[in-house]
């Protein structure tokens, strides 16, 4: 059976998300973009996504492959990329040009750019030369690809994606003493411990409290296996300099573990410091370390995405300032009781989890959902 146009158009957008995905860990701090190109009897003449070290952005690419196979064929022809094209001039012309130049008779786009200041430049380019524009194919799945993207280019900080592996009843940790000192209590089971991983790597950071050192130990870095171009940043909210000098972080940071504090213990931050560990003195906020503070530092280091894995009080403090984007949830079938350590504690207001997406793995469920939209307002196609 033949595809109506529009059926045809969220087929090769699909395409040029597909390509997009393969960029998750070595675009940033660019968002992921794919470009599928089309000649003008409907045949893939190019292909091509952006990786930051290669500097070529998807649509460069796709079309020098199709100038190579397609010649005078893309005249005529169509691009499908899953953002807006660029209209100006960073580490690279803007990619509008070289559409023009190409001669395409069409642009399909999946959603305009997140900064306000660029968003439609691209596209009234491309009118004002006589290209046939689209716009909001496969709009939703564009927008969940580059959410940190959108946080970032509009409020320069991180989109703050909350992860937390809990009991049906809301609990995240054995009751006091009941926990090995320093030995992680696994909540969940192994495939969900793998998804973790997954979030890891498509994170630029992931963040703890000293308390979660204290009690967990953790390693925090990314053992997905998977491609990324700068390491995961790991980083520890310790107000009083508490981190263990023997505890995994420091072993093995290289310049890559960072203490946020508030403290001015500056025998101690020398001491961190010979051992690879970055330490970031802020402004006390009541005694406790600035958590927007910490967003806007991060947003001026270029972290587009900051995986959150904090215990009972930062769980709640970040919710109850507003500071969280999406929560992913892993629910494991045990009820460990009220004397167990709550997942929250103290929220003032309810946190609406609206469409949710729900997935299992093996015996743990996962649910996760946007509480606040990065982007600007949506064009629903």
């Amino acid at each position: 059976m033949r595809m109506n146009a529009l059926d045809q158009d969220r087929y090769w957008m699909q395409r040029a998300l597909e390509l997009a995905r393969r960029g998750i860990g070595v675009t940033s701090p660019n968002p992921a973009v794919g470009c599928v190109i089309l000649d003008r009897a409907g045949q893939v003449a190019g292909e091509g996504w952006h990786e930051y070290n290669l500097v070529d952005h998807a649509e460069v690419i796709a079309l020098k492959v199709a100038a190579q196979h397609a010649g005078n064929r893309l005249l005529g022809g169509t691009a499908y990329v899953n953002l807006e094209p660029c209209n100006h001039t960073g580490r690279t012309g803007p990619c509008t040009e070289a559409l023009i130049a190409s001669n395409l008779r069409r642009v399909v786009v999946a959603t305009f750019d997140p900064n306000t200041a660029v968003a439609g430049h691209g596209l009234e380019r491309l009118r004002t030369a006589g290209i046939e524009i689209t716009v909001g194919i496969c709009e939703a799945e564009a927008r969940r690809l580059n959410e940190g993207f959108a946080r970032w280019s509009q409020h320069r900080r991180p989109l703050v994606l909350m992860k937390v592996a809990m009991s049906f009843d809301g609990r995240i940790a054995p009751p006091p003493g009941h926990q090995a000192p320093r030995q992680p209590y696994w909540i969940t089971g192994e495939a969900a411990r793998a998804a973790v991983q997954t979030l890891r790597w498509q994170a630029d950071a992931a963040m703890v409290g000293v308390d979660t050192v204290l009690a967990d130990d953790p390693m925090l870095t990314d053992r997905s296996g998977l491609r990324r171009r700068r390491s995961l940043q790991r980083l520890v909210l310790d107000s009083a300099l508490r981190m263990p000098l023997d505890c995994k972080l420091v072993a093995t940071a290289q310049n890559d573990v960072i203490i946020f504090t508030v403290s001015k213990d500056q025998a101690r931050i020398n001491e961190l410091r010979t051992r690879g560990v970055r330490i970031e003195a802020l402004p006390a906020d009541g005694g406790r370390v600035p958590l927007g503070r910490v967003l806007d530092k991060l947003g001026e280091e270029g972290i587009l995405n900051l995986l959150t894995e904090t215990g009972t009080r930062l769980n709640t403090a970040l919710l109850a300032a507003g500071l969280v984007d999406r929560i992913h949830l892993f629910v494991s079938p045990q009820i460990m009781g009220s004397d167990a350590v709550p997942a929250f504690r103290g929220m003032a207001d309810f946190v609406h989890m609206a469409e949710v997406e729900v997935e299992r793995y093996g015996n743990d469920l996962g649910l996760c959902s946007l509480l606040k939209d990065p982007w600007p307002g949506a064009t629903g196609l």
